[in-house]
This record gives structure tokens, sequence and C-alpha cells, in this order.
């Protein structure tokens, strides 16, 4: 389960974001989590408290926005949505593509006080 990995290393950033600016804690961070990502949310979510739990990150609320997949056809240039890595181009059929979104994992914002 590499979620757990994830949450260690977003408490590392944050720890590290709230002694850059001498804070005391995060009240609310924001996640961006593509489907394409590799990440499962429900993991994610199942080992973020015990992974926050005596961290800067202890009480604050947590939201994950999970922007969608989107490609660029190599073939005939055009874009389209993706669901899966491996979705073929909808209008020639080409499976070359380039990704353009949705393999995003970062932290978008964090508000510490």
């Amino acid at each position: 389960m590499h979620e757990l990995s994830i949450a260690l290393s977003i408490v590392k950033t944050a720890t590290s974001a709230v002694e850059e600016v001498q804070g005391a804690s995060v009240t609310d961070i924001y996640l961006e989590v593509g489907k394409l990502s590799g990440v499962e949310l429900g993991a994610l979510r199942f080992v973020w408290q015990p992974c926050v739990n005596g961290t800067v990150l202890e009480h604050a609320r947590l939201t994950v926005s999970t922007p969608g997949g989107k490609a660029e056809c190599l073939e005939c240039e055009q874009a389209f949505a993706i669901a899966q890595h491996y979705d073929a181009c909808p209008y020639c059929g080409s499976p070359f593509k380039r990704i353009v979104s949705g393999k995003e994992l970062k932290i978008k914002k964090l508000v510490i006080t």
C-alpha cells in the first residue's frame, strides 16, 4: 500500500512548511490527486488519520480534488478525455497519446496558523 508512504510524505512536507513560516499548525490542506495517478483515495483516507495524529496536520480539514485524465493524440493531434492510461484516441483510434492531465499528486494549498 503506497498510500501510507504518500500520507507520511505529505505530513513531512506540511511539517517543513509550517516550520519555515514559524507557524503552529495547519487548519486546511488541499490535495490534488489525479484519476490516473494510481492513488487509491479510499486507502489514502484510511491511513490519513493514523498518519497525522500528533502532527501539524492532526486537526486539519482535508479536501481532495480529483482531476480527470486528458490526453492529446500524437497522430491526429486531437485533445480528448481518458479514463485509463490505455484508452485510444476516440477520433482516429490511435493508441499513441501524450497525457496532459490526470496524473497529478500534489499539495495545492496549506492554510497555516
